[in-house]
């Protein structure tokens, strides 16, 4: 639980701007300036739709193994804000992120800055004061004109591109390719784990000019019956142990990961004992991630149709059982009747309900895709009331899978904390 100062500073950011969501890299430019920020370590940039976090995760596992301080920046956050920065293995707090807010708003004079760029500003200067080794960054929506990318980065990673944010980033996979390249550096690596990656990307890698290490290019994985093996550029990583985070998808984040790593190899060695000890152990909260057994209890936050996709390949890949039961709720500005149909043929009966605050799907949107589809559903006032019919209802054979938004994923935790 984040403390009353913390929770003030957040609220006032969220109503100061104008706007929400505002891409450009000039106003948080001018307040890294004023900052005087200045970062002496590796930088790694990691962007996409979806596998972002993930890659992030493993970059931080691997190298926190090997003995290297590193700070990670990630968002959303599922239950608290200071799940966003970490420096070496410990969530920053309050006292730290209180007096980084403060550093800059004494700074920002004039200058107008959303809720994300005040609070990337503000990581950014605790991590200036860390003496970090490492530094991992993951970009909150598209690439080019979000806050991070504000940050020279030393190697750039975009794990996949599709369909999200499209009043933001466009409506199609070249468009939303072009503004998830815009981290690429020129004379650095880019690493793209899309197996398919958009013609915009690579035109842009192309101009920049920049090294392109691409899945099914220099990046190759092998997998055998208990192990599968990477090669980048030459490099064999071979008998890596399946990573700790569920699904076969997780072989292109982890690749990525060893990409990013192989990229900088000369500042930063890793030992391959780090790189399996990492990939075995890595933990991300909301990843088809198991909290439970008899029923089978999923929490995943697939919240746009890539990450139905393979969610439902996840659910598809389980030994058969009984039932799956979904507990879903997502938010009006994302595609949910693409996340549906993805779902609806490996779900049994659904649980909706709507989620709190002013973005959230309201009844008669999540009703009108359940009826659409024909699912069976039961509609509910709240998450937590779905997430505790869907329990009492199923047999220890079952499934019960919750996904559709951090949101979700949220709110059931927080219910599972309070009640068990």
């Amino acid at each position: 639980m984040i403390s009353a100062a913390l929770g003030d500073w957040l609220s006032r950011l969220e109503s100061r701007h104008h706007k929400p969501i505002d891409l450009g890299l000039e106003r948080i430019a001018e307040v890294l300036d004023r900052l005087d920020f200045v970062v002496d370590c590796p930088v790694i940039v990691v962007g996409g739709t979806n596998g972002k976090g993930s890659a992030c995760a493993y970059l931080h596992t691997i190298l926190s193994q090997a003995g290297y301080h590193v700070g990670l920046y990630t968002s959303p956050h599922l239950r608290h804000f200071n799940e966003r920065v970490r420096i070496g293995v410990d969530l920053a707090d309050d006292t730290s992120l209180i007096a980084a807010m403060a550093a800059v708003e004494a700074v920002r004079q004039d200058t107008e800055l959303t809720y994300f760029e005040h609070t990337t500003l503000a990581a950014l200067w605790l991590f200036q004061r860390a003496r970090l080794e490492a530094l991992i960054l993951e970009v909150g929506l598209g690439g080019r004109l979000d806050a991070v990318n504000v940050v020279e980065s030393d190697c750039a990673v975009v794990t996949s591109v599709d369909l999200d944010h499209q009043d933001y980033l466009g409506t199609d996979r070249e468009r939303i390719g072009f503004e998830k390249a815009g981290i690429y550096r020129a004379g650095k690596v880019a690493i793209c784990t899309d197996p398919t990656p958009p013609r915009s990307l690579l035109q842009h890698v192309a101009a920049l000019p920049a090294r392109l290490l691409g899945l099914g290019g220099e990046i190759q994985i092998h997998v055998q019956d208990t192990v599968w093996e990477c090669r980048v550029a030459g490099t064999v990583y071979p008998a890596l142990p399946w990573p700790a985070l569920r699904g076969r998808h997780q072989l292109h984040n982890a690749a990525a990961a060893l990409a990013a790593l192989w990229s900088l190899r000369e500042r930063l060695p890793v030992p391959m004992a780090a790189i399996r000890s990492g990939l075995a152990t890595t933990a991300l909260a909301g990843r088809f991630q198991v909290i439970g057994h008899a029923p089978l209890r999923i929490l995943d936050v697939a919240h746009n149709p890539h990450a139905a996709r393979a969610l439902a390949a996840n659910l598809a890949d389980l030994p058969p059982s009984g039932r799956k039961i979904a507990v879903f709720g997502m938010l009006a500005d994302k595609d949910i009747e693409a996340v549906v149909a993805c779902l609806r043929p490996g779900i049994d009966y659904w649980h909706v309900a709507p989620l709190h605050g002013p973005r959230a799907a309201d009844r008669s949107r999540l009703q009108s895709a359940m009826q659409r589809f024909a699912c069976a559903h039961t509609l509910h006032d709240a998450v937590e009331e779905a997430w505790r019919a869907a329990c009492q209802e199923a047999g220890p054979t079952d499934t019960i899978v919750a996904f559709g938004s951090f949101h979700t994923v949220a709110e059931i935790m927080a219910a599972i904390e309070q009640n068990g």
